[in-house]
């Protein structure tokens, strides 16, 4: 891989891979050594947090097309082997986090897929992409089981800032699913929202009690997108240019 042609980005837009694409790999042991080197450095790199996770899910049966994918990651590393996150010295205290669920993203299962950042202040401190345990019936129902997710991590945070003595007020949370929101904020119970329950009184106690305040924000804004699904180009290098990752190799 030393002689590849860099990629820009990790994983070719709107890339739909399936348990079965292309043939079977004669030496898995290969590819699940990648994944699992490509997995340790997500934990500094969350630009290539939602490839790694797409590439995953494959580890225990890899065809030639999850490698072909995998390869491509491995170009767009080279491309960006200096890049990071900014932390900068004015930032202040308050956090604020960006969630997002691309519903029925799974093509072989159909279950969607839980994406959020979160900031303190201007800087990028945790992210986390992952398919969820069940499948949705409709497109509200990611949206909030990631706003639980969200919130949980939310609350990690606060707790851990406490600690170092850090006051924070509520957080602020971007969600573009209007309906998500609108569950959290009506406190009556429909039967169509029964079985989000436990989910559905969590997200709500923490909005009563000020630790989340929900806002909606358009698609174009949502930097929560870089984790829910492959994006073009323009609009990957934009998110990340939101949300404070650079790379120390280009010019300023």
């Amino acid at each position: 891989m030393l002689a590849c042609k860099p990629s820009a980005i990790p994983m070719e837009a709107n890339l739909k891979l399936h348990a079965e694409s292309g043939t079977k790999l004669q030496d898995p042991s290969i590819y699940r050594r990648l994944i699992g080197r490509l997995l340790y450095l997500t934990i500094s790199r969350p630009d290539i947090c939602y490839a790694v996770h797409k590439l995953s899910q494959f580890v225990s049966n890899p065809h030639t097309d999850h490698m072909n994918a995998a390869t491509l990651l491995l170009r767009y590393l080279k491309h960006t082997a200096g890049q990071g996150i900014l932390f900068k010295a004015n930032s202040d205290t308050r956090l604020h986090a960006y969630v997002d669920a691309d519903w029925g993203a799974c093509s072989d299962s159909r279950r969607s897929t839980t994406g959020f950042c979160v900031f303190l202040g201007n800087s990028l401190v945790s992210w986390k992409a992952k398919r969820q345990k069940t499948v949705s019936r409709s497109s509200a129902e990611p949206e909030y089981r990631s706003l639980a997710s969200m919130a949980s991590e939310i609350i990690w945070l606060k707790n851990l800032l406490t600690d170092f003595q850090v006051t924070t007020t509520h957080a602020a949370v971007y969600c573009d699913n209007k309906a998500a929101i609108h569950i959290a904020s009506n406190p009556t119970f429909h039967e169509r929202t029964k079985h989000l329950e436990i989910d559905l009184h969590f997200v709500r106690e923490q909005v009563t009690r000020g630790v989340l305040k929900l806002f909606h924000v358009r698609k174009f804004h949502q930097l929560a997108d870089v984790f829910t699904k492959a994006l073009p180009r323009n609009a990957f290098l934009s998110i990340l240019s939101k949300m404070g990752i650079d790379n120390i190799f280009l010019p300023s």
